[in-house]
């Protein structure tokens, strides 16, 4: 048996509209009426993707404790593409997020976004390696089958060298999220590769972490949360307190 796509009709998907722009204009709502009720406000929720989460996030919550102990904290560990639904779905009121600067990603309407800070892509080598020493080092310098795929965005940079990390060559696919395991597999000697500096700042002696030139790509960190004319006292303190810890990393 054959199965086709199912597809909303027309009535159908005004109606999937009609639902979705209730559900952000409800959330909305629910932030502006919190920022009036400020004595009550008691909670604020923040979704990140994993290395935020493990670097900037930290000493940006102790913060706000230290300044509103009475706050109930929820942390998230998100990844990138539920973000905003989840925003707009009033789940979470604040998000740290990411594009690269060389792919740049639209704010849907609705969000407000403001720049935190650039994390700058590494390129990662075991100690062993030939290179270790070397200042900077692009990836030209280094044989394709050398490269451990990983999710760093290099889709735009056909033309250039890094490309070649994502082709057929590479030795190792890892196929997840958290970057951590990434390095871990290049301190085990199996390879090399492209992994975002935030990651980086405890990394393990049995890697060397070098610039990379010619190109270099770099991921762009934001604060994302709905955009409302009003928002809570624990937002407006958070946002400002990761972008002191941002500043200081």
């Amino acid at each position: 048996m054959v199965r086709r796509p199912v597809r909303a009709t027309e009535a159908g998907q005004v109606l999937l509209d009609t639902e979705a722009a209730i559900s952000v204009s409800m959330s909305r709502a629910a932030t502006e009426l919190a920022a009036l009720a400020e004595g009550t406000v008691g909670e604020v929720r923040l979704g990140a993707f994993i290395s935020a989460a493990a670097s900037i996030v930290p000493p940006a919550l102790a913060r706000l404790h230290a300044a509103r102990p009475e706050v109930h904290i929820a942390l998230r560990e998100l990844e990138q593409r539920e973000t905003h639904a989840l925003l707009f779905r009033g789940e979470i009121d604040l998000a740290i997020t990411f594009d690269y600067e060389h792919a740049p990603e639209p704010v849907p309407a609705g969000l407000r976004q403001e720049h935190l800070m650039d994390d700058p892509i590494m390129v990662v080598l075991p100690a062993g390696h030939p290179l270790a020493g070397a200042d900077s080092v692009t990836p030209a310098d280094l044989p394709s089958d050398a490269w451990i795929n990983t999710a760093v965005d290099v889709r735009d940079l056909a033309a250039s060298p890094v490309a070649g990390v994502r082709g057929s060559g590479h030795r190792l696919d890892f196929d997840g999220m958290d970057f951590r395991t990434a390095l871990n597999l290049v301190a085990a000697g199996l390879g090399v590769a492209l992994l975002p500096r935030l990651l980086l700042l405890d990394a393990p002696p049995s890697v060397v972490v070098l610039p990379m030139r010619e190109p270099t790509v770099v991921r762009r960190l934001y604060t994302c949360r709905l955009d409302t004319r009003g928002v809570t006292a624990p937002i407006s303190r958070l946002e400002a307190y990761l972008r002191e810890a941002a500043t200081e990393l």
